[in-house]
């Protein structure tokens, strides 16, 4: 008999949800049950043969249909504090975190992987990375060695983060950014998209250009 795969719900239903559910469609890591959105146009649609029910207030119904696992299908800029909020309702509801790994990813055998981290299409994580709980490594990003990427953390689409880097919880790495070796992006830290990054950014401060800069308010 084969293995029995873990059946998952997506909680949000946006243009990163439909990447996890392809990505899970191909690994067949998990059979996807459901998705639940709060934006009630959403509500009776599909996202590749997923139905969306409705909101978070299914969560105790699935469980009682045998739902074992969560993955968080937000991934939109500036959503890490938001990330970690609907993660929370995850685990309030007794569901597991599913880690999601999509099989063009390449991720060293001695990298660490947290518990519901996402690491999508043609990504790289490379040896003693440290990937922490419920970050996203996007399509085509780099994490190079010895990296530590905090929880809830978002390193965006075709980013690169040279080796040693430590990135915060809650911190978003822009599109195309590019972190030069050993720099500390602070939590709650946002590197704009395209930015290169040649020193320590604080915590909670946005910069962007090239060299990074702190964005001036206007």
């Amino acid at each position: 008999m084969g293995q029995v795969k873990p059946r998952c719900v997506v909680l949000g239903g946006g243009g990163h949800a439909r990447v996890l559910i392809d990505t899970l469609l191909v690994s067949g890591a998990a059979q996807v049950v459901a998705v639940l959105d709060a934006e009630p146009s959403r509500r009776g649609s599909e996202v590749f043969g997923v139905p969306v029910r409705g909101g978070d207030e299914l969560l105790p119904a699935l469980v009682a249909e045998g739902v074992t696992h969560f993955v968080v299908g937000i991934g939109m800029v500036k959503a890490s504090t938001l990330r970690q909020k609907v993660f929370r309702v995850g685990l309030k509801s007794g569901l597991r975190p599913l880690t999601v790994i999509h099989p063009s990813a390449v991720v060293s055998p001695r990298a660490m992987i947290g518990d519901g981290a996402q690491l999508l299409p043609g990504c790289v994580v490379n040896a003693g990375a440290n990937i922490g709980v419920d970050a996203v490594v996007n399509t085509g990003a780099i994490v190079e060695h010895d990296c530590v990427i905090g929880a809830h953390a978002h390193v965006a689409t075709g980013a690169r983060v040279a080796g040693m880097v430590k990135v915060g919880e809650e911190a978003l790495v822009g599109a195309g950014a590019t972190v030069r070796q050993g720099i500390a992006i602070g939590a709650g830290a946002v590197v704009g998209a395209g930015a290169v990054v040649v020193k320590d950014v604080p915590a909670g401060v946005t910069v962007v250009g090239v060299p990074a800069e702190p964005l001036k308010r206007t």
